[in-house]
């Protein structure tokens, strides 16, 4: 034993005496950069300093994987790297997205197996080893790969109104892309769904700033890591995450993807600018994808002041800005701002985009840079960022090897559990007219599940697959609980999109024939790319909604409002089940239907998740993260409206007077902000505000108890709005600045706890500065928008 301990000693005394030689001594044959002793800006610079302008170029540009031919047993040969390389560095790489050989979407260990040969290739076969960021082209709720776990799309995340939860979320998608040896998602989206008109509202976690925010914080930390220590590296198993579309993207006239974006400067401010300048200072975002749109008649791929001057002066952004797919080549074919593909690189350029999304016109910057000093200059400015971002994710210190147990690291139990999780939480009970829900399976003999999607799984756009192998439907999901207790009689109806009626009458005979009826309507959206300039149908119907899907009507698409009504004509009691990725008008729907189901796209657990709840598995707790307008002229309605943005301005204690909204209708939304139901009752009490006067650079502290009345155990969302009293510029009528999701137990009662901070109170005055000004403000607390339960004032000094 005495000997094996005195060798232990060696050993120690041996490491530390390393540790502590010169470091010189360790890595003195390796150029500076290579050396992870040193400081990354040292690294960076020495790098910089060894590359030709035609280096510094192509880490500016990206090549495809896709590219890339395997051999039949899915290997990558050396001939196709140098087909594509050339024996040269590259900025970044799009994954592949099909299988050539098997001709199928590709799964994750083919993932694995052209990152780990494209990786290989470029450290050891080209003359300065500079690795490139594998990319993956959507992320925003799983990998594009099979076998991926899929989690339900971004407009069901916000619903969970759970950030822990989608931290957790995001966390286990960081852990699988990386054992694939994926670098970057782009993911998430901070723009705003005030539009349902607009196709990638699926895409937005909600309408509201504030939550918005939240949310996208969430999911940032759980992709790239405790912002404390991603300020000097990405952690292992952890990736770079993508803050887009920066800014205004998702408001665009008449609601057409990439349509110019018309906001005044303070809502702007106000609106769009407020979530990336959360995701910047507070979650330490790596990249920022500016979006197609023009802003005020910038496009903002051209805009100086908004990707420089605000972007990284006035926030602090020290990532690298990706330009999005095709869109530095817009300025020049599309939006017509530039005569050539020279003069597009240079507005580009010096506007703060480091890397374009394709190869249009920054291979002209080569050229460019030998004539001019001044774009050299820029050149290594942008180069910079990027291998900055580079250094900080590990990519030039650990090449990427495939996992011998890949296949048991992803898509494992505690994936597909947290799946289910993540859907349930998002699930939202619309109407539950005498309390229909949840099913009884004991008072039941046979239940009808008919509609489009009701045998059909729907991820929404930016996912790798509709094939129903990969999830569970809406049927599966209720025969996996009612077992052979009850029977199941399922008919289609009829498509998502066509106009054949000739299923009706199938749907209407199984209806008359059950004790109840699950009617699973909604839409699709396309897959893989998830990018829709005209694409024709495809597996689960004509897509409907998702990128370049946009619609000018909102009811459910096709003849479905009609099935509705055949299968409401029966008499039989109806559990309608929305899935798709917008809101959908359904006033008809609303005053007929006994219950109503928003599930959104739930991912591949949804149809196990949406049964958990009809037959009270599950207690819904998803909340609304938009307001849903009760016709298409109501566009737009959103919760944060100014004083005079609805309806008749009612002055407190004066007698009720006729609301000054549409001659044949109210302002009001059909649900409002926030709102969704439970199967049980919370009551609210006991608003406690510490101190009611306070200085503008202090906290509101604030106390609310909620008790559960009802007979089950259930989640409640509280939620805090506030609304400046009186103000030297208009304000809305409430803004939300804090919100808690909290499990209550039958009879308990919480005592839930906020922080506010003083600053969250402020405005952009009339000279355009921040300032908080004194005065008093109400703060409501609420379980909606619409649905305030406790006031009380505080003052600003």
């Amino acid at each position: 034993m005495e000997s094996i301990r005195k060798k232990i000693i060696v050993a120690i005394m041996i490491l530390i005496a390393l540790n502590t030689l010169p470091t010189t001594k360790l890595y003195g044959q390796l150029p500076p950069y290579k050396n992870p002793k040193l400081k990354i800006e040292e690294r960076v610079n020495d790098l910089i300093g060894r590359m030709t302008i035609e280096e510094k170029v192509n880490q500016m540009l990206k090549l495809s994987l896709e590219n890339l031919k395997p051999d039949n047993d899915g290997n990558i040969p050396e001939e196709s790297l140098k087909e594509l390389f050339k024996g040269e560095s590259i900025g970044c790489l799009d994954p592949p997205r099909w299988n050539k050989v098997e001709d199928k979407p590709i799964d994750v260990k083919g993932i694995a197996k052209y990152s780990e040969a494209a990786d290989k290739y470029l450290r050891e076969n080209t003359r300065l080893g500079v690795p490139a960021i594998q990319v993956d082209l959507g992320g925003i709720h799983g990998q594009l790969a099979y076998d991926a776990t899929i989690f339900p799309q971004t407009i069901g995340q916000g619903s969970t109104w759970n950030p822990e939860l989608i931290k957790e979320m995001a966390t286990l998608l960081a852990y699988e892309a990386s054992l694939t040896g994926c670098d970057q998602f782009f993911a998430p989206l901070f723009d705003l769904a005030r539009d349902p008109r607009y196709g990638r509202v699926e895409e937005c976690f909600g309408e509201d700033p504030y939550h918005v925010a939240e949310m996208g914080k969430a999911f940032i930390i759980g992709m790239q890591g405790d912002p404390i220590i991603t300020r000097e590296r990405i952690p292992k198993n952890h990736i770079m995450s993508t803050a887009k579309h920066y800014v205004g993207y998702s408001t665009p006239i008449a609601g057409i993807n990439i349509a110019p974006i018309q906001v005044g400067p303070r809502d702007f401010r106000d609106l769009h600018l407020y979530p990336f300048e959360k995701a910047v200072k507070e979650a330490n975002v790596y990249s920022v994808m500016p979006s197609y749109s023009e802003v005020n008649g910038i496009p903002v791929h051209a805009n100086k002041t908004l990707l420089k001057d605000i972007l990284r002066t006035e926030f602090g952004f020290d990532g690298y800005v990706f330009a999005d797919y095709g869109a530095v080549g817009m300025l020049h074919y599309k939006h017509k701002i530039t005569s050539s593909k020279a003069e597009t690189a240079i507005v580009a350029l010096e506007a703060g985009v480091d890397q374009e999304g394709g190869n249009y016109a920054y291979s002209e910057l080569i050229t460019l840079a030998k004539e001019d000093k001044e774009v050299e200059t820029l050149v290594n400015e942008a180069v910079k960022n990027i291998l900055t971002v580079k250094f900080k994710a590990g990519l030039f210190d650990e090449p990427y090897k495939v996992p011998k147990n890949l296949s048991e690291l992803i898509h494992t139990e505690k994936s597909v559990k947290l799946a289910r999780q993540v859907a349930e939480e998002s699930i939202i009970l619309l109407k539950n007219q005498n309390n229909l829900l949840p099913l009884n399976i004991s008072s039941l003999k046979s239940i009808a599940v008919i509609g489009p999607n009701a045998d059909q799984v729907q991820y929404g756009d930016y996912s790798i697959s509709k094939d129903n192998n990969t999830g569970v439907t809406v049927l599966e999901g209720i025969k996996n609980i009612v077992g052979d207790k009850v029977i199941v009689k399922y008919a289609k109806g009829c498509g998502i999109t066509d106009l054949d009626a000739s299923g009706f009458r199938e749907a209407v005979e199984a209806a008359e024939k059950s004790d109840v009826v699950v009617l699973v309507i909604g839409g699709s959206s396309m897959s893989l790319a998830g990018v829709g300039w005209g694409e024709l149908a495809e597996q689960g119907g004509y897509p409907t909604c998702g990128e370049g899907y946009d619609r000018s009507e909102l009811t459910p698409p096709g003849i479905q409002p009609e099935l509705i009504k055949a299968i409401h004509k029966t008499g039989k009691p109806i559990v309608m089940v929305m899935v798709h990725g917008r809101a959908y008008t359904i006033k008809w729907e609303k005053e007929n239907i006994p219950a109503i189901l928003e599930a959104w796209y739930p991912g591949e657990e949804g149809g196990n998740a949406i049964a958990r709840i009809i037959f009270g598995k599950v207690n819904p707790s998803g909340r609304l993260t938009v307001s849903v307008p009760q016709s298409e002229g109501h566009i737009p309605v959103f919760y944060n409206y100014k004083p005079t943005g609805r309806g008749y301005y009612r002055t407190p204690g004066t007698p009720e007077k006729p609301g000054r909204d549409y001659v044949f209708a109210s302002t009001d939304p059909l649900f409002p902000f926030g709102y969704g139901l439970s199967y049980t009752k919370f009551e609210y009490s006991n608003l406690n505000i510490k101190q009611n006067k306070l200085s503008g650079d202090g906290k509101i502290e604030l106390s609310v108890s909620v008790k559960n009345t009802g007979q089950m155990e259930g989640k409640e969302v509280i939620q805090i709005y506030i609304n400046d009293k009186v103000s030297s510029v208009t304000t809305p009528v409430k803004v939300l600045k804090a919100f808690k999701k909290v499990n209550i137990k039958p009879g308990e009662t919480t005592t839930v706890n906020f922080t506010i901070s003083c600053k969250e109170l402020g405005l952009w005055d009339k000279s355009m500065k921040y300032v908080v000004e004194p005065g008093d403000f109400e703060i409501m607390v609420g379980a909606s928008a619409d649905n305030i339960k406790l006031t009380d004032i505080i003052t600003i000094l």
